[in-house]
């Protein structure tokens, strides 16, 4: 993995622009920021930047935290990103340009996989002279942007740890929140491990065997009971003692992995709910669910 950093990103941004390749993972990047708090804005014309910022100066409570896309999606609009620029500087208003790329055959593969139709294709343009012509016109860009990440050999979760090592302010912690099954081995990097076999297995309820701990039946017949209770209210207290010495010890990033059996039910349910603590309480988290994930369930739930 190739990662430039042009200046320190210790000092939190007020703005961040996300650019890069068509490919290379700007809406997983931009996702992961408005975990962090930033508002964010997808594909957004560069001549309407400096309203935004008004606009999000004039909201209630202003908008300090911002992270906008903006690509060759733009179309004749993108052009006109440096005078954008450029203006910026002249206001005196902090940015950070967070460019991603990844090498040819990386983006030729995602294409295929995804099926999705590169920007600059049509009828004249195959997907390889496509994503030339893209490089060649980025290239101004790249050579100006504060943070280049080359993310041809990340999963989306290193893309996410990444960039969480750095653009978290000094002194912040995130923390990652992982379900895994004891039978597939506990996760290397965990900081933190718990095992709550000890739980209710909704595994012996056929009702609930084929559901997952991500569904409020599932939820109920764990935290209902007593056990299920107890343990919910000493995690939660245990956690509010103990991450802020984490912090004060220094730890910007904090890793928790959750273990039952299967993976799929309790240890899901507790890192759930734990995650939605976390961020009721004001915390910078993001979730891992690793069985899954490898299963190929599709999860919506909000707390990801």
């Amino acid at each position: 993995m190739e990662v430039h950093c042009a200046r320190s990103l210790d000092s939190e941004p007020k703005l961040v622009i996300v650019t890069g390749m068509s490919g290379a993972g700007k809406t997983l990047a931009s996702r992961f920021l408005e975990d962090m708090g930033y508002f964010c804005v997808d594909n957004l014309p560069p001549q309407l930047l400096m309203t935004l910022l008004q606009l999000a100066g004039k909201a209630a409570p202003p908008i300090e935290r911002l992270a906008l896309v903006i690509d060759i999606r733009g179309g004749d609009f993108f052009g006109d990103l440096f005078k954008a620029l450029e203006e910026l500087r002249r206001t005196g208003i902090r940015f950070q340009i967070l460019f991603l790329d990844a090498n040819d055959e990386t983006l030729i593969n995602r294409y295929k996989q995804t099926r999705r139709r590169h920007p600059l294709t049509d009828g004249e343009k195959d997907l390889r002279h496509a994503i030339s012509v893209e490089r060649q016109m980025l290239e101004p860009l790249k050579a100006i942007a504060d943070l280049v990440i080359d993310t041809s050999r990340l999963s989306p979760w290193e893309l996410k740890e990444e960039l969480a090592r750095l653009m978290m302010k000094k002194g912040e912690m995130l923390i990652k929140l992982m379900s895994f099954a004891y039978k597939h081995g506990v996760p290397t990097d965990a900081d933190i491990v718990f095992d709550v076999r000890f739980l209710p297995n909704p595994n012996y309820e056929p009702t609930l065997r084929d559901l997952t701990g991500l569904d409020e039946s599932v939820k109920q017949f764990i935290f209902g009971s007593s056990v299920g209770e107890s343990f919910k209210r000493m995690l939660f207290e245990l956690m509010e003692f103990c991450l802020p010495h984490y912090v004060r010890e220094g730890k910007s990033y904090l890793v928790i992995a959750i273990g039952c059996t299967g993976g799929k039910h309790r240890s899901v349910a507790v890192v759930d709910e734990l995650a939605n603590w976390l961020k009721r309480t004001g915390w910078d988290c993001f979730v891992q669910h690793r069985e899954l994930q490898r299963a190929g369930v599709v999860i919506t739930n909000t707390s990801l």
